[in-house]
């Protein structure tokens, strides 16, 4: 098919301008500026060229977010999500692109596992897809093996947290930094200290620990001793670090002195570090639990601060998706981790309406740098001939979130001033006008 989207206004490598985009079949063909007078005559043979025209007047168009932080619990606990559920609400949140994590059951340590993932994304998945291969004590040559161009990453947990692939053998995490060639992206908290913090609650407040305490146990120190612990690691042995989840003010200015001198450090955060704070607990309570904690106003505006300035590189979601009567049990039953994949641009871009980052710097953070930092093939940028991943969105009224399409059927949030209208992925509508089409046209990622 041939689409042609005309009266956009593009927001793709740090600009906004007028545009219409020529799609054929899978790819962008043609990128028609209308601040260039070939574009309005190339316009022309497009429009004339096409099976259908699209006039996008008032809408902005982007690249497809691409959310490299994702746990769509499949296999094991299909109960709460799988990939057929979730990646329609990515698809929904204008997230054309996702990376999974491998805390699964049985977890995506060995090649097999990973190998049945990518058949069930194959027949279920709406939007593209890849997955991480998680690090063991003892499956460094089951990661060594792996082929990263098809393979987004190595996760380390060096925090435990849902599903327990906890990582605290210090000769194992060195023989990884020493000899993986990949990115490795960390959940950096320290474990001692968590237990410690953990046992200080109770000692306080015995099984009653009140959720606003979350921060406080799973506190600022844990987070800063491992992700110093990973970036002394990576300046060691000159490994590929990505830190996930940052949510400390601490973390970001540790970031900002090493980044500078060490290009193999990156970092991300996530779309609730930046959108809510510990004020939130009592409002919120368990809906706002998730591992790293969600922390001090002070933190948020930290972490605001280092997105601004290039600190963090991205922002993903960590989709965590737990059923509503896994979540509101008493603290220390209450699953940690927030479903968010469907509204994570709609929340930047509530952000951005209120003067916190520009239209630009979301679309920098959530498509054109994950696109960068995991080197994937042709997508995160709208450019000729690159994939047609693509989401149309107006930003501006504040509304009523539509419901939530994850299995589990629930989000914190309630009321956001930006909407998705139309997801492209792999130059077919997998949304439109806010609703899934029930085509799916899913890709696994390629990596360069």
């Amino acid at each position: 098919m041939k689409h042609y989207l005309k009266n956009a206004t593009v927001v793709n490598e740090g600009a906004l301008f007028p545009a219409g985009i020529f799609i054929v079949d899978e790819r962008i063909a043609a990128v028609c500026r209308y601040d260039d007078a070939s574009g309005m005559e190339r316009e022309k043979a497009c429009i004339a060229d096409s099976d259908s025209v699209i006039d996008l007047q008032g809408k902005y168009v982007a690249p497809g977010i691409i959310d490299a932080h994702v746990h769509f619990r499949e296999p094991g606990a299909t109960h709460k999500a799988c990939i057929a559920t979730e990646s329609a609400a990515a698809a929904l949140g204008g997230v054309t692109s996702y990376m999974d994590m491998p805390n699964n059951n049985p977890p995506a340590v060995s090649r097999e596992v990973l190998e049945r993932k990518a058949e069930i994304a194959a027949r279920d998945s709406v939007v593209n897809y890849s997955f991480y291969i998680g690090a063991t004590a003892d499956n460094l040559q089951e990661v060594l093996a792996c082929d990263f161009s098809k393979v987004c990453g190595v996760k380390v947990f060096m925090g435990s947290s849902t599903g327990n692939l906890l990582l605290d053998d210090d000769a194992a995490l060195t023989r990884l930094f020493a000899e993986c060639p990949a990115l490795i992206a960390v959940h950096s908290e320290d474990n001692g200290l968590i237990a410690k913090n953990l046992e200080a609650a109770k000692a306080c407040f015995g099984d009653d620990i009140p959720f606003r305490e979350h921060p406080n146990i799973r506190s600022s120190a844990a987070c800063l001793l491992a992700t110093s612990k990973a970036v002394l690691l990576a300046e060691k042995y000159g490994a590929r670090l990505h830190v996930l989840h940052v949510s400390t003010a601490e973390e970001a200015e540790l970031l900002a002195d090493v980044k500078p001198d060490a290009r193999n450090i990156s970092a991300e955060t996530c779309v609730q570090y930046l959108f809510f704070c510990n004020k939130d607990y009592d409002e919120l309570g368990p809906l706002m639990k998730c591992n790293p904690a969600i922390k001090s106003h002070r933190d948020m505006l930290a972490l605001r601060k280092a997105v601004r300035s290039g600190v963090i590189d991205n922002i993903s979601t960590d989709h965590a998706p737990h059923l509503m009567d896994e979540k509101v049990k008493p603290y220390l039953q209450s699953a940690s981790g927030i479903p968010l994949v469907q509204y994570s641009l709609p929340m930047m871009l509530d952000l951005a309406d209120r003067g916190c980052f520009s239209l630009p710097l979301v679309v920098d953070r959530m498509a054109h740098a994950p696109a960068r930092l995991y080197d994937i093939k042709d997508r995160g940028f709208i450019r000729e001939g690159y994939y047609a991943d693509l989401v149309v969105f107006t930003s501006g009224r504040r509304h009523a979130v539509a419901p939530a399409a994850s299995r589990c059927g629930w989000t914190p949030v309630s009321r956001l001033s930006g909407s998705v209208v139309h997801t492209i992925a792999n130059g077919t509508f997998v949304v439109r006008d806010g609703k899934l089409t029930g085509c799916k046209s899913a890709m696994p990622l390629s990596f360069r």
